[in-house]
């Protein structure tokens, strides 16, 4: 039929689509398939509307008569039949008469039907209205329904209905053409015309509908007329098919073949050009309705499964009933021959060059294999065809070279099915049959994926809609066989084809998931398939290096395995490389630096660098160079990342179980510089220059700000472990040695545990403000990374972020610091320095040793320093600077950087300019400066390199930071400086002196100070041109700190007449620098009495014309306090006793002498008597007049030898008249003398005072006072002390070894000779500190030191025997150094000293001193023979001293964190350093009571003796009249009046007193010129260590085993304030001396601290004030003995 008139043509925009090539964009995804919605027949006009039209004729109605048939016809139904016959008649009339005959029709059949259809047939006409042919439609269906229609009449019928007719009633038309036939059963009168007609209306009626869907989709909805027509369109479309299939099924016997053809070939043209779901459902219908009632013609068996196959592939909602389709053919005897035509479409295939039909070539063959994939699994015991796998397989190798991705999947697909049928089993047809030839098809095929879908996780979809077909896709597939094959690999034993199955993962290797992966790896590892014994070993290792190695989307554990086999084979090549081709090797190295640049993965790229680290030890020049720049490129690309792409990418993507998160979570830079650390330590003793080179390369790494924090970190772990040795040769140490450094900047577990809690006792403290709300002194850098180089830096108002403390990237001790252990021995080929003359300053001499050029390293830091940095980093160099600079040799080559350094830190110290440390971490810029100036401590040891104006500048710097929280470590400095600066800081001294009297009250300041100016007081030759002002400074200094003391005693004691507490040093809050202890009460007790120690030192050390100058303001400090109360301290009145003993005179103690006795001299008595704080002993000869005097004090004893010498009587001339007879009568012969008549001589006055306090006190001759006599003598007038002397060979490291040392290096006994003066111990007379003195046990020599004041017994072990036979564990010198508080270590062992090396309880400290550099025995000798001739040397050797304590011990010595002494200052040094450590450990060991001193326990048995036999009712205690009795009292308690009286009222009329000395001719001590001992003579009587004894059990025993000089120690505070605290009476005047226990009589003898209020009329003063102005003043001028003289 033609298009109805009117008919738009179709657009453009409507021929772009349509058929199978439309299926594929529309219905699988394009577009959505339409189905026909039900049909909305029009309604019909209206009978007026119908009959207003004009009749087709005018003539009038026939009226010939009847036909005979119509006759039998009802009347009313005659009627009608003349209407409608009636043409010429009204429309309506007709039609209403068609109308009642078709009800009468349908109702009650007629006969004369034809006559009826004959009369309406012409009412279908177009020319008629719409109604009218709707009716006429009607009318003619009716009577096609008649039965009894003869075959002629049916031919009319199906003539008539056929005929072309209007296309809007071509529904009507196909309803009556199917009642006509009785849907399709019966088509009797045209069975050959049927098909014909149904083809030629399938063709027109598909054109009609294609076009009214195009109309409907330009209108997209809008109009709903042409929505309307394009449904009705659909719905004729859908009843022609449900009319073709009928006709079909019930008489496809009349259908000949080309009829047959032609409809297939209209069936398959609209499959090809439709784009409905139901044209293609009604096609599908239609071809099934032929193949199952009829046959396909074999010309078209082809079309007609290609068709079917692209159905079946593309449309999965038709797949179901395509595929019942394709299986009746194939079950038909069409079977063969369709396995066949799908086996052709495959192996015919080509690629054509018509870009249209290379689309409909793609879509068959993808059919095809979607039809031979469902055909694979069917049985032919069912009728189902057999596929032959050969073809098959030949098929699918012809379109594998297709380059369509589709096809690839499609193979891969049907490949897939094979392995894994729908049981999950392999398919009986290649079960048994080889496989590589399917394997090469789908490798072929898996070379058509896009290259990035294997190296992502997972598939990208464009749509939802596409998520279920992601599987699909070619690397969907291959991926699929892979697993189907790695599966069968790993669980099928008995797989024959295993070879195969492992060739195939090969030829796929960049699709092999890690899974499978790791089994070819493991395949090849088994096989050997990498190595050159296998044929393909290239090809192999190609594919584990770029499919599995290099490919950086795998797991890190498959890179890593695929790596180890690169290792293995590398070492193979390694071995047989003379039989490889040039270069093998390095062409593997470098496809391995050739991944690294874009290495994101810190697990492969650690084993990686782990790899060319072991590659770059053996490598030539030229591939050592390739391995450190593909290492460098690495840290460059991670420099060039922005941060926020650091921190947005992970470190790591997995990591095995166990693996160490620091290794997990370190960055790219940090992994390359552990290489470069590695590369330098196994290089350092093979080629210098390739250690030199990664060294170069560490110092970039370190010095950028650009690079990772942690890889600069792990670049400077190594950098300041560089250490050299004596001769220049470089290694590395493991001890840093900065652990209390680190604890300043809580980097110490302790420190940072410490700071937690206090942070979390404290929740207020929050931190500082930001730093723009503070004013900024000099260069602050935020925590950010600054510039470098041209980066520019952050401003320095931008605010800084704060820092969690998980954050912290380094810390004290880290046992990773190295990732490998370093070499045992300096390294011979790189060394440090070489001298000019040395291959020319080459940096590779002829000797083949390379110079490390640490000037760069220096000029890092100077830039780090300049430019600022991390914080993290910045704090790692001020901790680990100090320690690497006390390595000298080092720096031998750096001197001039040492020079900017040393320049550097003193500006920024001087300048504060230095960078603050962030807010967070809860640190000061005191801080900072404190670790700059261990620095500078440090740098201080380079002074023979600096001119005088740099090593004045170093004092200054010092002295600067005195004013800070440096305080502590400046004033440590300032005494190494003492040594080694005696210039400058004798320039200096007084400004430093001042400096210090500003912070004595400070908190952790005043025992260093005090220690400073102990140690001061030995060194004369810095202060040899003080003046008198200036001594005053270092005296006010001492009397601040003990009025401190006293002012926050009395503000703490709530009355005057309670009990005191125990005054304290206020010790502020401030971390300690290593977490230990805050100050306690040991440690004020030990300051305490260091104060009493200066003055005395001091006092000594003015000079002596000066000192009686000193005494009134000395006095006056020491017995009276800032708001004018009088004090009274046993300590204050043994200081002032010795000041009386040494103001006019430097002579030592004067002992008795042995030959006064009666054989010489005649009967003698002797007298005692207790005169103020002395023993007064008289032994007078009766008859000779001699008599010797022996004042016993508490500080010393003097003895004078004295004769009575008469005055000639003028009246008894003698005979002769001679002058020898008148000096004759000088000397009388006979008259007998006591003692009591030269006490009564010397003292006349005394006995008429009224005080009983004050007059002498005679001692009864007994046996108790003898034995108190006795132990007073035995109290040793010098402090002593006992020091052990250790020398630790090379390598000693066990106790016993160490003990059986007899002979030391030479610098070590150059050092003995210094410490000391070589004394003979057998027959001594001094106190040796248990060392045997008759038989020689403990050798025959030591070394001794002693001053005024001070003894000190070295316990030289190797001066001791030693006999391994008897005292194997050397028992004999354990026995002295385990007892030893204070011992020196002398340490060549090359290895750090152990704190429990010795155990003992008692060692308390060990002053460690260790050769810096250390040198090996033989340069020692060579080094201490030149100094013994006088050679010069071009430097003095140093010693790190470093003083090591017990656990809890306070840190009391400058030595506490090491320093550097030369060897000249050394033994000096080290002397004071144990004399101030021995002196704090007496007081330590007494810390739970009271240490007293030997001066003290003098003073204590003298009042003992007072208590004991003084008058039992006079009180001794200071009376507050202003009368002379209480002056004299006073006096003579303070220390009493001169025995020797200079007054002439108080000397007899009758003679004159010859006084003599009593000295060294007596065999009293000689000391030499500075006061060392003489090396045969060592000082006075000899005397034990033990304690006086209780006498009359008045008052216990106070003395010690020890003799020490803890008369300059403070003892107890609480015991000193209590026992110094006398009761206050009700009249004013303290009670006396008589009481028990430790309230001593030596102060209520002379000092009242009861307040009194102003004295007036004589009367004394009550209440709680203190004494008045008049008394204080009344005591300073009794104690101030220079006004006597």
């Amino acid at each position: 039929m033609s298009p109805s008139p009117g008919e738009d043509q179709p657009s453009q925009e409507g021929r772009t689509t349509g058929g199978l090539a439309g299926v594929f964009k529309g219905l699988a995804g394009g577009g959505k398939l339409t189905k026909s919605p039900p049909p909305s027949l029009q309604s019909l006009g209206s009978l007026a509307a119908a009959q207003a039209q004009p009749s087709p004729s005018t003539k009038q109605a026939d009226d010939s008569p009847l036909p005979t048939a119509l006759r039998g016809l009802a009347p009313d139904q005659l009627e009608q039949y003349v209407k409608l016959k009636n043409k010429n008649g009204q429309l309506s009339e007709r039609v209403a008469a068609a109308t009642s005959l078709r009800y009468s029709i349908r109702d009650f059949p007629l006969n004369p039907v034809l006559d009826i259809w004959y009369a309406g047939k012409d009412l279908i006409n177009e020319n008629y209205p719409e109604h009218a042919r709707q009716i006429g439609w009607e009318l003619l269906t009716e009577c096609a329904k008649y039965t009894a229609a003869s075959e002629l009449e049916r031919r009319e019928y199906f003539e008539t209905l056929t005929a072309p007719a209007n296309r809007a009633d071509f529904h009507l038309q196909l309803a009556a053409l199917e009642d006509l036939t009785t849907k399709g059963r019966n088509i009797t009168g045209f069975p050959y015309d049927i098909f014909p007609l149904l083809i030629s209306w399938l063709h027109e009626t598909y054109q009609i509908v294609k076009k009214a869907r195009r109309r409907a989709l330009r209108a997209g909805g809008g109009s709903g007329k042409g929505k309307s027509a394009a449904v009705g369109e659909d719905k004729n479309f859908s009843q022609l098919f449900v009319l073709l299939k009928d006709v079909i099924k019930f008489n496809f016997k009349f259908a000949r073949d080309p009829v047959v053809g032609d409809l297939l070939n209209e069936l398959l043209n609209i499959c090809m050009k439709t784009a409905s779901e139901d044209d293609l459902m009604a096609c599908i219908n239609v071809i099934e309705a032929l193949v199952t009632f009829g046959a396909i013609p074999n010309g078209k068996l082809k079309d007609c499964i290609k068709v079917l196959g692209t159905i079946h592939q593309q449309l999965p909602h038709l797949q179901k009933q395509s595929w019942h389709t394709i299986s009746i053919i194939c079950r038909s005897h069409h079977g063969q021959s369709t396995v066949r035509v799908l086996l052709d479409i495959l192996r015919t295939y080509a690629t054509p060059e018509d870009k249209q039909r290379e689309s409909e070539l793609n879509r068959e063959i993808r059919g095809a294999l979607s039809v031979l994939k469902k055909l694979l699994h069917k049985s032919t015991e069912k009728g189902y065809p057999p596929v032959s796998l050969a073809l098959l397989v030949d098929g699918l190798a012809n379109v594998a070279r297709s380059s369509y991705p589709k096809i690839a999947s499609e193979t891969l697909q049907l490949i897939n099915s094979l392995f894994n049928d729908p049981r999950n089993n392999i398919s009986s047809m290649v079960k048994d049959e080889h496989w590589a030839s399917i394997f090469d098809v789908a490798a072929q095929c898996g070379t058509k994926a896009a290259p990035s879908t294997f190296a992502d996780s997972e598939t990208s979809l464009r749509s939802p809609r596409e998520v279920p077909e992601a599987e699909n896709t070619v690397a969907g597939q291959l991926k699929c066989l892979v697993a189907r094959i790695e599966k069968l690999l790993t669980q099928a034993t008995d797989l024959l084809q295993r070879d195969e199955c492992m060739q195939f993962l090969t030829q796929v290797y960049h699709a092999l998931p890690d899974s499978a992966a790791g089994l070819v790896i493991t395949y090849f590892k088994e096989h050997g398939s990498c190595f050159p014994s296998d044929v393909e070993w290239k090809r192999n290792l190609d594919i584990v290096l770029d499919g599995f190695f290099l490919a950086r989307h795998r797991d890190p554990l498959t890179r890593l395995h695929a790596l180890e086999i690169v290792i293995e084979v590398y070492d193979f090549l390694s071995l047989t490389q003379d039989l490889m081709e040039d270069d093998a090797l390095g062409d593997i190295v470098r496809r391995v630096l050739s991944g690294m640049v874009e290495e994101t993965n810190t697990l492969v790229l650690q084993d990686t660098v782990t790899f060319l680290v072991k590659v770059s030890q053996a490598a030539d020049t030229s591939l050592f160079d390739n391995i450190l720049e593909g290492l460098k490129k690495v840290v460059a690309s991670e420099m060039s990342k922005s941060p926020l792409a650091l921190l947005a990418s992970p470190k790591s993507s997995s990591f095995p179980p166990g693996q160490t998160v620091y290794f997990a979570n370190q960055s790219l830079s940090n992994v390359v510089t552990r290489g470069y650390v590695q590369i330098f330590i196994r290089t350092l003793n093979i080629e210098g220059s390739k250690a030199s080179k990664a060294f170069s390369a560490l110092v970039h790494i370190a010095r950028s700000n650009s690079c990772e924090v942690d890889a600069r970190l792990t670049a400077m772990k190594m950098l300041f472990r560089l250490r050299a040795d004596s001769e220049y040769q470089v290694y590395l140490t493991t001890q840093v040695e900065n652990e209390k450094l680190a604890g300043s900047l809580y980097r110490t577990e302790a420190s940072l545990a410490r700071k937690l809690a206090e942070d979390a006792a404290h929740p207020s403290r929050l931190p500082r403000a930001e730093l723009a709300t503070r004013p900024s002194r000099g260069i602050s850098f935020t925590q950010g990374q600054t510039g470098d180089k041209g980066v520019p830096a952050r401003q320095t108002h931008t605010p800084r972020p704060v820092v969690h403390q998980a954050q912290r990237l380094w810390s004290v001790p880290d046992a990773d610091a190295l990732p490998e252990g370093p070499p045992e021995r300096p390294s011979w080929l790189l060394i440090s320095y070489r001298d000019e003359n040395d291959a020319g300053g080459a940096e590779l001499g002829p000797t083949g040793r390379a110079v490390l050029n640490m000037s760069a390293w220096l000029e890092a830091l100077l830039s780090l320093f300049h430019n600022g940095c991390d914080w993290e980093v910045y704090s790692f160099v001020l901790a680990h600077l100090p320690a690497q600079l006390s390595n000298h040799p080092i720096f031998r080559g750096a001197i001039p950087h040492i020079h900017e350094i040393r320049r550097f830190f003193c500006e920024m110290v001087k300048t504060s300019t230095f960078q603050e440390p962030p807010l967070s971490s809860g640190l000061r810029r005191s801080d900072v400066s404190n670790c700059l100036f261990h620095s500078l401590t440090m740098i201080l040891s380079y002074h023979e390199h600096f001119q005088k104006m740099d090593e004045d500048d170093l004092v200054r710097t010092f002295m600067h930071g005195i004013s800070d929280k440096t305080a502590k470590t400046c004033i440590h400095a300032l005494q190494v400086c003492c040594h080694e600066l005696p210039l400058s800081v004798s320039k200096a001294l007084v400004t430093i002196l001042q400096k210090m009297s500003q912070v004595i009250t400070q908190p952790l300041v005043a025992m260093h100070i005090l220690e400073f100016l102990a140690c001061l007081s030995r060194l004369p030759s810095l202060y040899s041109n003080f003046r008198e002002d200036e001594y005053r400074i270092i005296f006010g200094i001492c009397a601040r700190y003990l009025q401190s003391v006293r002012d926050k005693k009395h503000s703490a004691r709530p009355s005057h007449s309670s009990e005191p507490s125990t005054p304290s040093i206020v010790v502020a809050h401030h971390p300690d620098m290593l977490g230990q202890q805050a100050a306690n009460d040991d440690l004020p007790q030990y300051v305490y009495a260091l104060a009493y120690h200066v003055i005395t030192f001091w006092f000594l050390a003015v000079k002596l014309p000066d000192r009686p100058s000193h005494i009134n303001w000395i006095a006056k400090n020491l017995f009276v306090d800032s708001d004018g109360r009088a004090t009274n301290e046993e300590q204050a009145q043994v200081t002032l006793d010795f000041m009386q003993r040494v103001a006019f005179s430097d002579a030592c103690d004067s002992a008795q002498d042995p030959l006064f006795n009666e054989e010489f001299y005649g009967e003698i008595q002797k007298r005692r008597w207790i005169i103020g704080n002395s023993i007064v002993t008289i032994r007078q000869a009766k008859e000779t007049g001699w008599a010797e005097i022996t004042r016993r004090y508490p500080s010393g004893t003097s003895s004078f030898a004295i004769r009575v010498e008469f005055s000639p009587m003028p009246n008894q001339p003698s005979a002769d008249q001679s002058d020898g007879a008148a000096w004759e009568g000088r000397f009388q012969h006979g008259i007998t003398i006591f003692p009591s008549h030269l006490l009564m001589q010397l003292l006349a006055p005394m006995p008429q005072m009224y005080d009983p306090a004050i007059r002498p006190i005679p001692l009864p001759d007994d046996d108790t006072v003898n034995r108190a006599i006795r132990i007073f003598d035995r109290n040793s007038t010098v402090d002593g002390h006992k020091v052990g002397v250790i020398y630790i060979g090379e390598g000693q490291t066990k106790e016993a070894e160490i003990l059986a040392n007899t002979i030391g290096s030479p610098e070590y006994l150059e050092f003995l000779k210094g410490l000391g003066v070589l004394t003979k111990l057998k027959g001594a007379t001094f106190n040796t500190q248990g060392l045997d003195r008759e038989y020689d046990f403990d050798g025959q020599y030591t070394y001794c030191w002693r001053d005024r004041v001070t003894e000190i017994v070295f316990h030289v072990i190797t001066q001791m025997p030693t006999n391994l036979e008897q005292d194997p564990q050397c028992n004999m010198k354990k026995r002295h150094i385990g007892n030893d508080f204070v011992n020196i270590v002398w340490n060549e062992s090359g290895l750090p000293f152990k704190f429990d090396t010795f155990p003992s309880q008692f060692n308390y400290v060990y002053i460690v001193i260790t050769p810096a550099p250390q040198r090996s025995f033989t340069s020692m000798r060579e080094m201490s023979q030149k100094r013994q001739d006088g050679e010069p040397q071009q430097f003095s050797p140093f010693f790190k001293v470093q003083v090591m304590s017990q656990l809890g011990f306070p840190e009391i010595s400058p030595a506490a964190e090491p320093k550097l002494v030369s060897l000249k200052a050394l033994p000096r040094f080290i002397r004071l350093v144990a004399l101030n450590a021995s002196v704090f450990s007496l007081v330590w060991s007494n810390r739970d009571g009271e240490h007293v001193s030997s001066w003290r326990n003098r003073l204590q048995e003298i009042n003992r003796l007072r208590e004991r036999h003084g008058p039992k009712g006079a009180h001794y205690g200071l009376t507050h009249s202003s009368g002379s009795a209480g002056l004299a009292t006073a006096t003579a308690t303070a220390g009493g009046l001169p025995l020797i009286s200079t007054n002439s009222g108080n000397t007899p009329a009758s003679g004159t007193q010859s006084v003599m000395s009593n000295g060294s001719s007596s065999g009293g001590s000689t000391v030499g010129p500075g006061g060392m001992l003489s090396d045969y003579s060592i000082g006075g009587p000899s005397s034990s260590m033990t304690s006086g004894s209780s006498i009359g059990g008045s008052r216990p025993a106070s003395g010690n085993l020890r003799d020490s000089f803890s008369s300059l120690r403070r003892s107890s505070v609480a015991t000193f304030f209590t026992s110094n605290t006398a009761n206050t009476s009700g009249s004013g005047t303290t009670s006396g001396a008589g009481g028990s226990g430790n309230d001593g009589s030596h102060r209520s003898s002379m000092l009242s601290t009861a307040p009194s209020s102003t004295v007036t009329d004589g009367h004394h003063g009550h209440g709680g004030g203190g004494g008045g102005n008049g008394d204080t003043e009344a005591l300073v001028d009794a104690v101030d003995f220079s006004k006597w003289t």
